[in-house]
């Protein structure tokens, strides 16, 4: 089936009309955790809507604002940011820094020192004073979990992307060196020599990628946050050729694995594992972005679209992305905890169709 422009709009309409409830919706699983596990001991109310899962669909949100210059959706991120500045924000950690990277843009956008505020304060903090890893990388420390000693793929998206955002806006290259030097010591343990695809993470205490998977959602950080990266910072010709040809490995793997139904499973290169929606959003929107911004090839264009058909399938009437893991914690020692992550509607998934169908449309000639 061929889609029109005025099709894919209609979709991304439809994401967007239940991206608020679904924004709002408490995770109880969640909460219930942070009453026992919360690391900082703050107030965990803080929690309650700032985390990763809400940060990425909030930087959904900003993409759909900077394609159309639709002043609802910049209402959405500004409402939403007073709300919870009003609440005050959680401790600082890879998870809560991820809303401030829409943050950071609409900052820009309206000159809005108090936001700015914010975000250099939290910017600094990740410069100086996360914990880092053997070798500097910054320790994927959660608002439950220390996970000392470890890299995680997640961190790229989650982090390293607003502060080299920071640095672009505030011009400074302490911020700029560093989250280059991230993305470097992240492909160096996380990327598969064989493969190109990425490991879930990378233990310095116990030297092991641990359960050694090749996770669907979060290879899918990879796909997308190399092409926003190299769009939003300049960076020199040997880093980005680097970068380059690390997420070109990934993709072309990638091609080799969609399932024969346009969707690829959450253990990428175990076809007994379920499909899952929003990596293989993640995935279609990624390869799409690194088309468009000249590093990939225009042979990809098909295998990204042929995912709009199951997706749309696992998309119900009130524009709600069914076929979403559950936020997935470290696998240690069996692939098989993957399998059997939970399925339900959260924001990551809502933002990741949307951003998928935006770069769909690019697409398109008619």
């Amino acid at each position: 089936m061929k889609y029109r422009k005025e099709d894919i709009d209609q979709v991304i309409d439809q994401y967007l009309g239940s991206f608020e409830n679904v924004l709002y919706e408490e995770d109880s699983q969640f909460m219930e955790g942070m009453k026992t596990n919360n690391i900082a001991n703050d107030d965990i109310r803080k929690y309650q809507f700032w985390e990763w899962t809400q940060g990425v669909g909030l930087f959904g949100i900003w993409k759909l604002y900077r394609e159309t210059w639709d002043t609802r959706y910049l209402n959405i991120l500004t409402t939403y940011y007073e709300r919870q500045l009003v609440i005050g924000l959680p401790a600082k950690n890879v998870n809560t820094v991820t809303p401030l990277l829409a943050m950071s843009y609409v900052a820009e956008e309206l000159n809005n020192e108090r936001y700015l505020e914010v975000c250099r304060e939290w910017a600094e903090w990740i410069y100086r004073d996360f914990p880092r890893t053997r070798e500097g990388g910054l320790q994927h420390l959660t608002s439950d979990t220390l996970n000392e000693g470890e890299l995680w793929d997640d961190t790229l998206f989650m982090t390293v992307l607003f502060l080299a955002n920071m640095g672009r806006i505030l011009d400074e290259k302490k911020y700029l060196d560093e989250a280059e030097y991230q993305f470097l010591i992240h492909v160096k343990y996380l990327a598969d020599q064989k493969t190109g695809l990425w490991y879930h993470g990378w233990s310095f205490q116990d030297n092991s990628n641990l359960a050694g998977a090749f996770w669907g959602r979060g290879n899918c950080w990879i796909t997308a946050a190399i092409p926003e990266y190299l769009e939003m910072v300049s960076v020199s010709a040997s880093v980005r050729a680097f970068l380059v040809q690390a997420w070109r490995r990934q993709v072309e793997k990638l091609i080799e694995y969609q399932n024969d139904n346009g969707m690829w499973h959450t253990l990428i290169d175990d076809s007994g594992s379920y499909v899952e929606a929003s990596a293989t959003c993640g995935f279609a929107y990624g390869i799409l972005k690194g088309i468009g911004i000249g590093i990939g090839e225009d042979a990809w264009i098909p295998k990204a679209q042929n995912a709009i058909k199951p997706i749309l399938a696992y998309t119900d009437d009130a524009g709600v992305l069914h076929q979403v893991s559950y936020g997935t914690p470290m696998g240690r020692s069996s692939k098989n905890f993957y399998k059997e992550i939970e399925l339900k509607p959260m924001p990551y998934g809502q933002a990741l169709a949307m951003l998928f169908f935006m770069e769909c449309k690019k697409f398109i000639t008619a």
